[in-house]
């Protein structure tokens, strides 16, 4: 019997990859999209990844991230600065799965909202647990894929600029105003909570797009 359940550990297999996913962004955007995928994996000219199986997964998951989020937003994407590309995919990562949005709302946004701003893996692994167990599907994952799974989300943060390579602080990231328009117009003003910008910051940030 199939467990019904919102959460995958499907990052476990695709690291945040950000060079990776915007040589194959044009691709995505094609109308002829699937086609061009399908001859990337066989045929590994943009990807840059020996492994076929390796060039398929990351392929799949690229899919899923470009499709968490309209169409219009990779147009947008596309002419921002590097750091406000990094915090795009992040955005589209966290629309894209559960186990990815609740880390970073039960646990990440709680500890910057604390005194303790350093985050560890220990502190996922509580939270994973908590989900286990009301969770049928995420209680029979093997400790090695919850691992897998914590230590995957904090190389997000770290690829995003939210948390720091060597004494694992979190820090905010801040792109530039006009790249954070799309936020306010599309009505997801609350990504810039998730990239951990002050109560201050963002409503002057909303006074000047307003």
């Amino acid at each position: 019997m199939k467990i019904e359940s919102p959460y995958s550990a499907a990052i476990t297999g695709c690291s945040f990859l950000f060079y990776e996913f915007e040589r194959v962004l044009p691709l995505l955007m094609d109308p002829d999209a699937d086609k061009l995928l399908k001859d990337e994996v066989e045929e590994n000219r943009i990807l840059q990844v020996n492994n076929r199986k390796a060039r398929r997964t990351f392929i799949l998951e690229f899919k899923r991230r470009f499709q968490s989020v309209p169409y219009s937003f990779w147009e947008a994407w596309k002419g921002w600065s590097e750091e406000s590309k990094r915090a795009g995919l992040f955005y589209a990562i966290l629309k894209t799965y559960k186990l990815v949005f609740d880390f970073h709302l039960n646990v990440t946004i709680k500890h910057w909202n604390s005194i303790d701003h350093t985050l560890l893996k220990s502190d996922l692994m509580m939270e994973l647990n908590e989900i286990a167990g009301r969770d049928e599907f995420v209680d029979s994952w093997s400790d090695n894929t919850k691992d897998r799974c914590a230590t995957q989300y904090l190389t997000y943060l770290r690829q995003t600029g939210l948390l720091t390579e060597k004494t694992n602080q979190l820090q905010a990231v801040h792109p530039d105003d006009s790249e954070l328009a799309y936020y306010f117009l599309s009505g997801e003003t609350w990504f810039l909570e998730a990239l951990l910008l002050l109560p201050y910051e963002i409503n002057a940030i909303k006074e000047k797009l307003s």
